[in-house]
């Protein structure tokens, strides 16, 4: 059975990734209990959930915010991929496993049938779902590990560039199937990564237009990064 956490938290996240709640905007408690019909303690632990996830913040003494999603927050996702999803590609590439290439192959028909229809929410999903399976069939724990953390910022990502042309990047995701399919790494690997560089600039120079007005990300942003690491 859900717990209440856990549907406050799926709720939230479904919200967030779907740009209902914005970049920057502020998180009521007593509103969202009422709305998700919850009590402040599930929702609390929900909100830590999701502040995990890179998706909110929780600032001391002001409360909640849908995290700020700064150009500075874009290009230091965009340095991590560039590197580690071309990495995944390669290594993707060199193991060419039958279930794991339907399962992209499938990724592909879905972001393909979505753009016909005109739906944003089915692309970005699919668009996003396509590099998650990309790091999962890479077959390397570690590496997994390393992009779980950025799942759900990445899909948020796909989602607020959602005006990027999808049918090219359904182009450039089955030029890269083909690489993978043909079991040639080097190819795959300079393939994500130049799919990986191509949203780059575009995606930070809107970066600043994603935030509530009311809201400066910069500064919260920033008092983010002086918190100190937590203690394993």
């Amino acid at each position: 059975m859900t717990s209440l956490r856990d549907r406050a938290y799926e709720e939230l996240r479904r919200r967030i990734l779907a740009t209902e709640l914005a970049p920057g905007q502020r998180l009521i408690e007593r509103d969202l209990a009422a709305e998700l019909e919850v009590s402040r303690i599930p929702l609390r632990e929900a909100l830590r959930l999701l502040e995990a996830d890179g998706l909110v913040l929780l600032v001391p003494a002001k409360g909640a915010l849908v995290a700020p999603f700064t150009p500075a927050d874009v290009r230091d996702l965009f340095d991590v991929r560039e590197s580690l999803e071309a990495l995944a590609a390669r290594l993707t590439a060199s193991r060419r496993d039958d279930s794991g290439l339907a399962r992209l192959k499938d990724r592909l028909a879905a972001a393909r049938a979505a753009t016909v229809a005109g739906d944003s929410n089915g692309v970005a999903a699919a668009n996003a779902g396509f590099h998650t399976d990309l790091v999962e069939l890479s077959a390397n724990p570690l590496l997994s590990a390393m992009m779980r953390p950025l799942e759900a910022r990445t899909h948020w990502l796909f989602r607020l560039t959602a005006q990027r042309d999808p049918a090219q990047q359904c182009a450039e995701h089955e030029e890269l199937y083909a690489a993978i399919e043909a079991g040639d790494e080097d190819r795959a690997a300079r393939l994500a990564h130049e799919h990986v560089t191509s949203g780059r600039e575009t995606s930070i120079a809107q970066a600043s237009l994603w935030s509530e007005p009311d809201v400066d990300p910069e500064a919260v942003a920033a008092r983010r990064r002086r918190r100190p690491a937590p203690r394993s």
